[in-house]
C-alpha cells in the first residue's frame, strides 16, 4: 500500500521558517520524481517545487531563494525547507510522487499558515 505522509505544517510568523517532511512508504522511492504543491484558499494547486530521481531540482519562481527541496533516499523521505515565509504562502502543501508509466500518488496535506 502507497502511502505519503507529511508533517512539519503549522503557524509561523511573517518571516519565520519551517520545514515540511513527507515519509514515503510502499513505493521504490529512489526511482521516483517527487514534489510539492500547494493549495491557497480560492485558488487552484499549484508546483511549488520538484525534486526528480536524478536530483534535477525546479522551483516556482515566487519561493526560488527561500525554499529548498531535498531528499533523502535511505529514509525515503523529501523535505521541504521555508525560510522568510510570507502571508501568502499560507496554503495546505501536498507531497506527490509520480513514477514510471505516469504513477502517481498523493499525499494528504499539511496546513501551513503564515500570520502575525
Amino acid at each position: 500500500q502507497v502511502q505519503l505522509v507529511e508533517s512539519g505544517g503549522g503557524l509561523v510568523q511573517p518571516g519565520g521558517s519551517l520545514r515540511l517532511s513527507c515519509a514515503a512508504s510502499g513505493i521504490m522511492f529512489r526511482i521516483f520524481n517527487m514534489g510539492w504543491y500547494r493549495r491557497a484558499p480560492g485558488k487552484q494547486r499549484e508546483l511549488v517545487a520538484q525534486i526528480t530521481s536524478i536530483y534535477r531540482i525546479d522551483y516556482e519562481d515566487s519561493v526560488k531563494g527561500r525554499f529548498t527541496i531535498s531528499r533523502d533516499n535511505v529514509k525515503n523521505t523529501v523535505y521541504l525547507q521555508m525560510n522568510d515565509l510570507k502571508p501568502e504562502d499560507t496554503a495546505v502543501y501536498y507531497c506527490k510522487a509520480d513514477g514510471p508509466g505516469s504513477y502517481e500518488h498523493w499525499g494528504q496535506g499539511t496546513q501551513v499558515t503564515v500570520s502575525s
